[in-house]
């Protein structure tokens, strides 16, 4: 079936804008744009290693004209004249070295390899840049949303310093609740400055990310609007990790790297090589046409190392070593996408938790600021409480956003662990 890794996996958050945005970076760029390129350069590299297995042909042709010397050719002997020597030539020829061990398809296989591991690090930018837009993107949501809780926090204090201002006047209040109050709106209008502070850096940061200059960002919907996808299903198996591209470009350096033990190893053998040449040559133009300016040749060379120090087969061991290196790396590798991928699980599963709890408690907030506002306006208790349930409230709010991001952010985070998602084929028993 098709994976969310072949498929836009973020369009289930059902966002327009999110999808807009996404899809301008992954046309703007800049480190997708290089990936791509990189993909190109190691195209072409392939091409000129493979093309060493194949015979190589040149054509070539001279033509020119010697005046020898008068004094110093034929033999000094005077009043001789040399006349002026022609010479044309026009010749096809053609080298090929017979792979006898293998050296030039092992090379071709390594460079084979390092495409496709260039191919899977494409990828691997592709994933890491669509994760970033939308966790940024749930970012900036969030910080609308404490700027939105600290602005109507601010109002509702500024509206509450107003009243016990008035109150003080009267003579009905003591001075410290003035001073409690003005605190309090201090605190919120200090939270509305960091949070449109915070607005403002997280645009530029996604600007960049579109491949633009820092500006402001077009939103969709609300923190609390947005679409959540589907449960996360149970039993996800572990080959959904074989999908990740940083384990498939590494297993991929590792065939490349297997493949340059064979060319180190084959170095070490004799090559043979093939010559040929045919051609015609004169010197006069008009004879070059002619049967008898035809000539060819043909020949063969080996070469075998004798001695050198151990220089080749030290290079059949860095070669080997470097292989044993990257074996661990694809250990490290595997081991680091499992962690992740359960890291991902237990924090969907968490942050749901926690932003039940975050909603209730805010529930709960609501009702006890109305209620200890009332118990304060009927003289019943002291405006310490209003300011704590008052400060409760604006926590709980600003908490209860924070943590609905990071619930959204930890399933973006799940889909990169494995590699772009899951299908519903992936979770059968």
């Amino acid at each position: 079936g098709e994976s969310f890794a072949n498929t836009p996996w973020w369009e289930l958050f059902d966002d327009p804008e999110l999808k807009a945005l996404i899809q301008t970076a992954l046309e703007e760029n800049q480190d997708l744009a290089i990936a791509v390129s990189r993909i190109e350069e190691f195209r072409a590299s392939l091409t000129i290693t493979r093309a060493n297995q194949f015979p190589t042909i040149d054509l070539s042709g001279s033509a020119g004209q010697t005046s020898p010397s008068r004094n110093n050719f034929p033999g000094n002997i005077p009043g001789l004249v040399q006349d002026d020597i022609e010479a044309y030539a026009l010749s096809a020829d053609v080298l090929f070295e017979v792979d006898l061990f293998g050296r030039l398809r092992r090379a071709t296989e390594a460079a084979r390899a390092e495409l496709l591991a260039q191919e899977e690090n494409r990828r691997a930018v592709t994933i890491s840049l669509i994760s970033n837009v939308a966790n940024t993107y749930m970012t900036l949501r969030d910080l609308d949303a404490q700027y939105e809780i600290s602005r109507r926090t601010e109002d509702a204090r500024a509206e509450s310093l107003n009243i016990i201002q008035a109150r003080f006047d009267k003579g009905t209040v003591p001075l410290i609740d003035v001073n409690q109050a003005e605190i309090q709106l201090a605190i919120a209008q200090a939270a509305v400055a960091a949070a449109e502070r915070a607005v403002t850096q997280t645009e530029n940061l996604l600007s960049t990310l579109l491949g633009g200059n820092p500006g402001p960002i077009t939103r969709g919907q609300a923190l609390k609007e947005q679409v959540l996808p589907p449960a996360i299903p149970a039993g996800l198996p572990s080959e959904l990790l074989m999908r990740r591209p940083d384990v498939l470009s590494t297993e991929a350096q590792l065939a490349a790297q297997t493949a340059r033990i064979g060319v180190a190893q084959a170095a070490r053998w004799p090559s043979l090589s093939l010559t040929g040449s045919l051609g015609i040559e004169s010197q006069e133009l008009s004879t070059l046409t002619d049967s008898d300016s035809g000539t060819w040749s043909i020949g063969a060379g080996i070469l075998q190392p004798l001695f050198n120090s151990g220089r080749l087969s030290a290079r059949v061991e860095v070669e080997r070593q470097r292989t044993e290196q990257l074996v661990q790396t694809y250990e490290q590798t595997v081991q680091r996408a499992f962690r992740e991928v359960e890291d991902a699980l237990v924090a969907v599963r968490t942050y749901r938790a926690e932003y039940e709890a975050r909603s209730f408690q805010v529930r709960a907030a609501q009702s006890a600021a109305v209620l200890s506002k009332a118990r304060y306006d009927g003289g019943v208790t002291s405006y310490l409480e209003v300011l704590d349930t008052e400060r409760s409230l604006f926590n709980a709010e600003l908490s209860e956003s924070s943590s609905l991001r990071l619930y959204l952010t930890s399933i973006i985070d799940l889909y990169r662990a494995l590699g772009g998602g899951w299908t519903a084929e992936d979770t059968s028993p």
